[in-house]
């Protein structure tokens, strides 16, 4: 992060198929070794899957379950002296959106026993469901802000 003016914001060009910029960052996400045509295939495949499964386009499932998965607040750590409080915060949206696609993806490639095409699916569907390990760790990051509301007059 620099220390004089900010972080200028890459622009991501939307998907050819889907003409979605969330798909891209997914797509990108998944990603490894620079394989990108591997994590299309495996991206188009798990929407393939999610549309069959719930009967809805498989962008709009996917955009439901980003904005359900997506965190509304945070800890921060802030040393207060000498002492470290965790310091509820709210997220902003770019980053809530990066949060809820790094969630997805970990927790579908978390899972075992299926391909990395129906595990996504699958986590896809349970985030649109709400349950699910995405938003179980959704849950979790907002039951420590509330337990740690009592020091949120430190935020600065």
């Amino acid at each position: 992060m620099p220390r004089r003016g900010g972080v200028k914001v890459k622009q991501v060009m939307p998907d050819p198929v889907t003409g979605s910029t969330v798909v891209t960052k997914i797509i990108n996400k998944i990603m490894w070794d620079g394989k990108k045509s591997k994590a299309e295939h495996i991206m188009y495949g798990a929407l393939d899957i999610v549309e069959k499964a719930i009967g809805e386009p498989g962008v709009q499932v996917l955009e439901k379950a980003i904005q359900n998965v997506t965190p509304i607040l945070e800890v921060r750590p802030r040393r207060v002296g000498g002492a470290v409080y965790q310091i509820p915060i709210e997220v902003e949206p770019r980053r809530g959106l990066a949060l809820a696609i790094r969630w997805i993806v970990e927790a579908a490639r978390a899972r075992t026993g299926k391909s990395m095409k129906e595990n996504l699916a699958q986590e896809i569907i349970d985030g649109y469901r709400g349950i699910g390990t995405a938003i179980k760790k959704r849950e979790d990051m907002h039951k420590m802000a509330e337990a740690n509301r009592a020091f949120a007059h430190y935020r600065w």
